[in-house]
């Protein structure tokens, strides 16, 4: 590095800091002032007991009085920046949509089968990891996680049962010696994969770092080059997916390897940036983790400590719109109950909706018109629509060969070119032709499932599917969207179905209970406007510096923040995201740094913490 770059450097790193200084002063209480695990208790399996805490239905008498804060949306987002403002005393309320709480993170039971809606397997879970010590605070050390196998993830290129599954394998130097066992020859270029995802995600910081950061220096310093310069994570965000693969190799199914893990964000390899798919590929590469007793036990242990403070969480309570004060600041929301609508006022109103829900639904018409509001709008799209399958079948998974590996199958090595294909062509050729599923047993992964339902397994099987596809139903209410719907549906489940059988042939003459959901079913429960699993779309558009640097949690509405996926990243980890950032910016200190304080305090007390 030259002396010309050594002070752009040292240029550069001035604002960052006194940036950071801001965030250290301890403006606010700290969240992460005291280690609050404790044993986890008993898995309670007492579907009534169970039912009080997930399934509280809004009525006006259960709001609690003198409310410091009100979050729309009970998604992982939601509940985890509710809780964290519980551990400051702070009363919040959570308010639901749907009947079930904990938005992708719910549960739901049907013929006697349970079903996990979007939690499927959670990376950096390893013990000691800051990330592991950040869940375990969340929910007081009640939500256990199990490991998933050395091989938690299997990909296929062509027919299951034809066609052998590529295996991905825990640990760094494990998963990539594995990948050179499985493409002898291919060592430089699985060499280099390796360093570029270590590179990137090494200096991911710098993007975070980006959100505290004043707007117009971020602008400054990405448009003088200095940050592409400095940092990998800046400078790779440019190059897509495709771009790199196909620079490292000739190799199809290596490329499509390298490729494989892009449904997790949804976005097409020659769409997405080389910088984004590196943290997804560097957050399994210690293994991938699953909550003992479903995902339904990541809310059945947060909702709790929101109300130990004082605060609620509840269901079946849309809100209508964002009120405004008259100076302009959010101060509360209106919810629908029946036929009456319900004023409820708090100091703060933090929605975990997303952006398009949040500015073009809930804000009220001169909100919406501000400049900086439809600036932000202008810089998002939508994400593409999902399309899951559940399955509910007769025998443990042992006796149906059930494997708690997660299966990636796509129908060629080309994972663009057939994706593309699919997005393009008519519905009807789309079910016919359906180029990727994602196959999970959720029933092989949960070690307490067999306990809880003796004799029954399950699967959950995710593709993509354009929203356009089913938009001729989308004003027709859910469950009487009429037979030409289920129609429609039904193919895509069958065409699915067929696939699936091919993986797991002995479980053709198990199945008792299917069901396809929709992007409109999607729409309905999860309250997502295009049916989309992620948020706004996760193109290269989004990993821009300036578009990382908007993305922040607050808006131009005073009092009003933003915290889940749309703020950070899409899946658990980047919800959970959002909601730190959010709630640092309500208390206006880095409570990651908190958290790292005490980690390292509890360390250095107790060696490590046993609970």
């Amino acid at each position: 590095m030259g002396p010309y770059a050594v002070l752009a450097f040292l240029l550069l790193l001035l604002p960052v800091v006194l940036a950071l200084y801001r965030w250290i002063g301890s403006r606010g209480p700290n969240p992460f002032a005291v280690d609050t695990r404790r044993p986890p208790a008993p898995l309670i399996t007492d579907k009534a007991v169970r039912r009080t805490v997930l399934k509280a239905v809004f009525s006006p008498e259960k709001v609690p009085e003198k409310l410091d804060a009100i979050v729309i949306g009970s998604g992982i987002g939601g509940l985890a920046a509710a809780v964290l403002l519980a551990k400051v005393g702070r009363r919040v309320l959570v308010l639901e949509q749907h009947g079930r709480l904990g938005g992708c993170c719910h549960a739901f039971s049907e013929k006697g089968f349970e079903f996990d809606t979007g939690i499927h397997y959670v990376g950096q879970l390893h013990d000691g990891s800051l990330w592991r010590f950040l869940v375990d605070q969340l929910t007081d050390g009640q939500l256990e996680w199990a490991p998933m196998p050395p091989t938690f993830d299997a990909v296929v290129l062509g027919e299951p049962g034809r066609d052998k599954a590529i295996q991905l394998c825990t640990g760094t130097r494990t998963y990539f010696n594995r990948l050179k066992e499985q493409f002898p020859g291919e060592e430089a270029a699985i060499d280099e994969f390796k360093r570029l995802v270590k590179s990137v995600t090494t200096g991911f910081w710098v993007l975070g770092v980006l959100k505290l950061l004043p707007l117009p220096l971020v602008r400054l310093l990405s448009r003088s080059g200095l940050l592409s310069l400095l940092s990998p994570s800046c400078r790779m965000t440019s190059r897509s997916v495709k771009d790199v693969v196909d620079g490292l190799t000739t190799n199809a199914k290596l490329r499509a390897v390298f490729s494989y893990i892009f449904p997790t964000y949804g976005v097409l390899p020659s769409k997405a940036s080389f910088s984004l798919h590196s943290i997804l590929v560097q957050h399994y590469l210690r293994g991938a983790w699953y909550p003992k007793g479903g995902s339904g036990e990541i809310v059945f242990h947060t909702i709790p400590i929101i109300q130990k403070a004082g605060g609620n969480v509840l269901g079946r309570a849309p809100v209508q719109s964002i009120l405004l004060d008259s100076q302009g600041k959010a101060c509360g929301v209106s919810v629908k109950k029946g036929q009456d609508v319900v004023n409820i006022f708090a100091p703060i109103i933090i929605s975990d909706a997303g952006i398009f829900n949040t500015y073009e639904r809930l804000l009220p018409p001169e909100a919406r018109a501000l400049p900086e509001i439809q600036s932000r709008l202008r810089m998002a799209t939508h994400g593409e629509g999902g399309f899951s399958v559940f399955v509910g079948l007769r025998g443990s998974s042992q006796e149906l060969g059930l494997e708690a590996t997660n299966y990636y199958i796509y129908s060629d090595n080309n994972l663009d070119q057939i994706m593309w294909r699919y997005y393009n062509s008519s519905r009807d050729e789309a079910a016919a032709n359906i180029p990727l599923l994602f196959v999970t047993s959720p029933s092989a992964k949960d070690p307490t499932w067999e306990m809880r339902y003796p004799g029954k397994s399950t699967l959950s099987i995710i593709t993509m599917a354009k929203y356009e596809w089913f938009e001729e139903w989308k004003d027709k209410p859910v469950h009487k969207r009429g037979d030409a719907y289920e129609d429609v549906k039904k193919t895509f489940v069958d065409a699915i179905m067929q696939t699936v059988f091919k993986l797991y042939p002995h479980i053709e003459d198990k199945v008792e209970y299917v069901s396809g959901g929709t992007p409109l079913t999607n729409q309905h429960y999860i309250a997502s406007p295009r049916g989309e699993f992620y948020g706004m779309d996760h193109d290269m558009a989004r990993t821009q510096i300036e578009a990382v640097a908007t993305a922040r949690p607050q808006t131009a509405v005073p009092n009003l923040y933003l915290t889940g996926q749309d703020v950070a990243v899409c899946g658990f980890a980047g919800a959970l995201q959002g909601a730190f950032l959010c709630t640092s910016a309500i208390l206006k200190r880095n409570i990651y740094l908190d958290a790292m304080q005490l980690q390292k305090r509890v360390q250095g007390s107790n060696g490590k913490k046993k609970i």
